[in-house]
C-alpha cells in the first residue's frame, strides 16, 4: 500500500470514532449471588466484602454483567462489523486482545439491573508489531444501574496481517519488572518463591506490589514445596506459534501451599493429562539466557 493509500485507509477506519458499537444493552442478569460466589471460587478470593447479608459484585467482575453468553447479545450496532470487515479486507484477518481497562464509580451489590452502551473509541495509525502489522480498535462500554453510571470498560484489540515467520524461533521472554523481579531471581537460583503478606500472612502468587486481603504493601516471601497438582489445563493444538511444538500441555497448577500458578505440564503426553494429576516442579532451559519453572507429572511416562 503506498503512503497515499495508507492515509486514505488511515482516513477511513478513523471515521468509525465515536460510532455506536452497542445501544441500550441489557445485561441478561441481575446482579447475583451464585455469580459471585462462582468467580470468588474461581479467583481464590475470599475477601469478605463479597460475602453475607451486604455483599457487594468484585469490582472486576464489572464486563460479566454485561456478557452475552453462548447465545449472544441483542443491541448490537452494524458500525463495529463494518470496521472489522473493512480491516479483513485490507489483510489484517487476524485478531488478539492486547488489553482491558476498568474504571469503578461504585460497587455493584445482588439485585441491581444493568444497562449499558458501547462505542468505538479509537482506531489507532498503522503500527508493525512483532505478531504483524495492523490496527488497534479500542472500544468503550459505559456501565449504568437505573441510569446511573457505575463504571467503564475499555476493551482493545489488534487487528493484524501476520507476520512471516521462519521454523522454529525464540522462546518468548518473561516481562520482568519492579513488581516481580524477586520471582524471576528466585528462579535463576532454582527455587519458586511466593509472596506473604507480613500483614495478614496471605500467600500469594503471581507476585503483586499489595495484599488483595488486607492492603498491606508489606511482603516476605516462603519457599514452595515444589509439590502439586493440576487444577485446570488445555493442550494447544492451533494456533501455531514459534518455538513451540505443538500438541502441548499447558496447566494451572495448585501448589501445596494453596496458590496457583500457570506453567507446561511435561513428562506425560499432553492428551493424558488431567485434573488432579500429582505434579512436581521443575526447571527447564531453552536457550542460554532463559530457564523456567514447569511442572513434571509425578506418575507419568515420558513421551516427550
Amino acid at each position: 500500500m503506498s503512503n497515499e493509500g495508507e492515509e486514505a485507509f488511515g482516513a477511513r477506519l478513523k471515521a468509525y470514532e465515536g460510532l455506536s458499537a452497542a445501544v441500550t444493552g441489557v445485561g441478561k442478569d441481575p446482579v447475583n449471588v451464585p455469580m459471585i460466589r462462582h468467580w470468588c471460587e474461581a479467583m481464590g478470593d475470599t475477601h469478605p466484602a463479597y460475602t453475607g447479608p451486604d455483599a457487594i459484585a468484585p469490582p472486576t467482575m464489572l464486563q460479566v454483567w454485561t456478557m452475552g453468553g453462548l447465545s449472544g447479545r441483542t443491541g448490537r450496532t452494524g458500525a463495529y462489523d463494518e470496521l472489522l470487515g473493512l480491516l479483513d479486507e485490507a489483510g489484517c484477518t487476524s485478531v488478539v486482545a492486547t488489553d482491558c481497562e476498568q474504571e469503578y464509580l461504585r460497587p455493584l451489590r445482588p439485585g441491581d439491573e444493568v444497562t449499558f452502551d458501547a462505542v468505538i473509541e479509537s482506531v489507532s495509525d498503522r503500527k508493525r508489531t512483532k505478531l504483524g502489522t495492523g490496527y488497534f480498535v479500542t472500544t468503550r462500554m459505559d456501565v449504568r444501574v437505573d441510569g446511573e453510571p457505575v463504571g467503564t470498560h475499555r476493551f482493545r484489540i489488534l487487528k493484524y496481517a501476520p507476520a512471516r515467520r521462519e521454523p522454529g524461533g525464540t522462546r518468548p521472554r518473561p516481562v520482568v519488572n519492579r513488581d516481580n523481579a524477586g520471582f524471576w531471581e528466585g528462579v535463576g537460583r532454582h527455587r519458586l518463591l511466593i509472596q506473604r503478606c507480613v500483614g495478614c500472612g496471605t500467600l500469594r502468587l503471581p507476585w503483586l506490589p499489595g495484599c488483595n486481603a488486607c492492603g498491606s504493601p508489606k511482603w516476605d516471601t516462603v519457599e514452595a514445596s515444589g509439590e502439586g497438582t493440576v487444577y485446570s489445563y488445555v493442550v494447544m493444538h492451533h494456533p501455531p506459534f514459534p518455538a513451540f511444538e505443538p500438541p502441548y500441555a499447558v496447566g494451572l497448577i495448585e501448589l501445596a501451599e494453596g496458590v496457583r500458578m500457570v506453567s507446561n505440564v511435561i513428562g506425560v503426553a499432553p492428551g493424558k493429562v488431567r485434573i488432579g494429576m500429582p505434579v512436581r516442579l521443575a526447571f527447564v532451559r531453552y536457550d542460554e539466557e532463559l530457564e523456567l519453572p514447569v511442572f513434571r507429572a509425578r506418575d507419568g511416562e515420558e513421551t516427550r
